[in-house]
């Protein structure tokens, strides 16, 4: 049964990257269960729609009420408005307590992205939000005007990895002295003085993605999902994950290579490794030069693919 978009409306709201390579990695059952945990535009959920049959079952979990806008009117399908690191609760809501395959596809949306009125980019006027639920009440300016120096400086060093992170929180906190910092407009000239004319863009994505990463608890949310995937897979069931940088791509590939996101490798007394996952793509496989060249935001991704071992880890 092949699946369609309801109008090109949808196919605007994100094109996925890797869309053939990471579907293909969960090697899709006609009658299997499977997660899309970043439902978002639902490219990948609608691929792997298609390569279901009709016994199939797809869930697919988003916390940004945008996304229900490209619910699939499809009886396979189920939405589930939540955030995947509430994943084994909702599959338990609806009676499921294993799955062939999960995918998550990291990245921030380009629906996000292009809207001025969200403040997840730098190109953009508007309000510093940053909220993917804008239910929650912790936003970016909030953590501009409210948190501590050290604070401040630890998330900029942390999810941002800039080098100048405490000098960048002086700033910020030597700025929200004499006036509210509300707009992205402010971030930029609070950063503008730590930008090279050659560097300019990457700092700025940089401060962007450490707002980003802490008003919306990314990390600790990611590691809470991909704990929760190993639960829920199924022996032999599959794992595809698409990062977009490097502290992403950093736990996904220590967890998928020992079990823990550390990077520390058990073994046993006879030197077999102790983990959970067999690695399908030793190297990382990231977009080829067309589909670069056709969608230059899959430039930073990263696909990695794992498969539950069959034989249990105590």
């Amino acid at each position: 049964m092949e699946i369609e978009s309801k109008d090109s409306q949808k196919a605007l709201y994100h094109v996925p990257a890797l869309l053939n390579e990471s579907i293909d990695g969960l090697k899709v059952l006609p009658s299997g269960i499977y997660v899309d945990v970043t439902f978002g535009g639902g490219g990948h959920s609608r691929e792997i729609l298609n390569r279901l049959g009709d016994n199939g079952r797809l869930l697919g979990f988003d916390q940004d009420e945008d996304a229900v806008a490209n619910i699939i009117p499809d009886n396979r399908f189920t939405f589930v408005r939540s955030n995947f690191r509430y994943l084994k609760n909702f599959l338990r809501y609806h009676d499921i307590d294993q799955v062939d395959g999960v995918i998550a596809d990291l990245g921030v949306s380009s629906h996000h992205f292009d809207d001025s009125v969200r403040g997840f980019s730098f190109r953009f006027s508007g309000d510093l939000d940053m909220r993917m639920n804008r239910g929650a009440s912790l936003n970016a300016a909030d953590i501009l005007n409210d948190y501590q120096e050290d604070k401040l400086a630890d998330v900029f060093y942390k999810w941002g990895e800039l080098k100048n992170a405490r000098r960048i929180a002086s700033s910020v906190v030597e700025y929200r002295a004499k006036k509210k910092i509300e707009k992205t407009d402010d971030l930029l000239e609070i950063v503008s003085p730590f930008t090279r004319r050659d560097k300019e863009r990457k700092i700025l994505a940089q401060t962007f993605q450490a707002l980003r990463i802490e008003v919306n608890g990314e990390m600790d949310a990611l590691t809470e999902m991909l704990m929760q995937s190993l639960d829920v897979l199924k022996p032999g069931g599959r794992f595809s994950v698409i990062s977009y940088h490097s502290l992403e791509d950093r736990l996904v590939k220590n967890f998928f290579r020992t079990g823990n996101f550390e990077g520390n490798l058990v073994k046993d007394f006879f030197g077999n490794p102790l983990t959970p996952f067999e690695v399908i793509n030793r190297k990382v496989i990231i977009p080829s030069d067309e589909e670069q060249k056709s969608n230059p935001r899959s430039r930073s991704a990263k696909l990695r693919i794992a498969k539950k071992k069959k034989i249990k880890i105590d």
